[in-house]
């Protein structure tokens, strides 16, 4: 652009600019550009004795923890966004808001911790719950019952085989019965799958994962295309409950969001580089990553992510279960550990993890590639791998 002349034009800066400026914060006081960490528990009111609105006391949010929402209502293109204290309590507040006896259809295989309240609520007779084979529309779409279901919920890519669920089409079964369709991407965040322009309801999100990236904080995100009478039935459950997200974690999630299109993008280029080297190799049955041409879900998953697949994949190793476990334990650069999103690369053997009664292959091992070398990362799967055929 040197020597030229640019036209007059009102540009609009880019998502991705935008992010990493926190939606170009600027104190009007001292000029900082960091946004400060407000820590107080309650508010004084005014000379009339009102409320400082929005904020009253602590539970209910405060600047930081409502700065850190409009970066994500922003990254989701929603109306808003809720942050809670985990992944875990966003989940729950969808699952308290329902109504007694209310019919939900969830998948078969999903994060088992939400999976188990689902489980839990049918059994004590709090909910109704039929499930489906995740990606599988059809099935979804027997599940449903017209006018009786409430909720569908989607995870996609589904964790740990990362089947992909078509967000459009799930939409289109859901609303057609009258149910809202809640999304879980938590492994492609939303500079990847932006799921409320698919036609989700809510979608969900770990914030623990890759929106905050560097795996020292637990959070969690629901982010909606309307809001109404049942959004604010889970602010207030989330207010009674205690669980909105602390000052200081909010503070350092809107730190890791201001560098998340160069992470999730070096994540995608590792991982893709990963599974490359380990689709056809002699000691791995198979690798599961929507990112290669020939799994069943990479075309949807390319419209859903625009090609930013992200670093979650599987592989399933050849020989026993004891084998998939010694891979993990002789990984030096991989850390055997659990979560996702970090910049730095974990392995996990998902059945130890989830438990017994978790439908997951055995000789399943969980990847979260991180931003390292990809040659380091190979070579480390590769001497794993080695040693525990040997």
């Amino acid at each position: 652009m040197i020597g030229k002349t640019l036209k007059k034009t009102n540009h609009t800066p880019s998502l991705a600019t935008r992010l990493a400026q926190a939606l170009r914060f600027v104190d009007e006081e001292t000029g900082a550009v960091i946004p400060p960490i407000q820590t107080t528990t309650t508010y004084m009111r005014d000379g009339d004795y009102e409320i400082r609105k929005p904020y009253w006391y602590r539970r209910d949010g405060n600047q930081t923890t409502a700065h850190a929402e409009k970066i994500i209502a922003e990254l989701e293109g929603a109306e808003d966004s809720l942050l809670f204290a985990s992944g875990m309590s966003a989940a729950m507040g969808v699952i308290e808001h329902l109504p007694a006896g209310a019919h939900v259809v969830v998948p078969r295989v999903m994060y088992h911790g939400v999976l188990h309240q689902f489980q839990t609520y049918a059994a004590r007779g709090r909910l109704s719950v039929d499930y489906y084979e995740a990606g599988n529309l059809e099935e979804m779409a027997s599940a449903v019952q017209n006018g009786k279901t409430a909720l569908v919920w989607a995870e996609t890519p589904n964790n740990p085989d990362w089947t992909v669920t078509d967000i459009k089409a799930a939409a289109g079964i859901a609303h057609a019965a009258g149910a809202k369709l809640v999304t879980d991407c938590t492994g492609t965040p939303p500079c990847a799958t932006r799921a409320l322009d698919f036609g989700a309801d809510i979608s969900f999100h770990s914030a623990t994962k890759y929106l905050n990236g560097h795996s020292d904080i637990t959070a969690g995100v629901l982010s909606v295309r309307e809001t109404g009478t049942y959004w604010d039935e889970i602010a207030n459950i989330r207010m009674l409950n205690g669980t909105v997200l602390h000052s200081f974690d909010a503070w350092l999630l809107i730190r890791g969001m201001r560098t998340l299109f160069l992470r999730v993008e070096k994540q995608t280029q590792n991982a893709l580089a990963i599974a490359a080297h380990f689709e056809n190799h002699p000691l791995v049955e198979k690798v599961l990553f929507p990112g290669l041409l020939s799994d069943p879900g990479h075309d949807v998953q390319m419209r859903q992510t625009g090609g930013q697949f992200g670093g979650m994949m599987s592989i399933i190793t050849k020989g026993n279960e004891q084998t998939a476990i010694d891979v993990a334990r002789n990984c030096q650069i991989f850390y055997p550990a659990t979560s996702l999103g970090g910049v730095e690369s974990l392995i996990e053997h998902r059945k130890t993890t989830s438990g017994e009664g978790f439908p997951v292959h055995p000789n399943l091992l969980r990847l979260s590639v991180g931003i390292e070398d990809p040659d380091d990362l190979i070579y480390d799967l590769e001497q794993a791998l080695e040693r525990a055929n040997a």
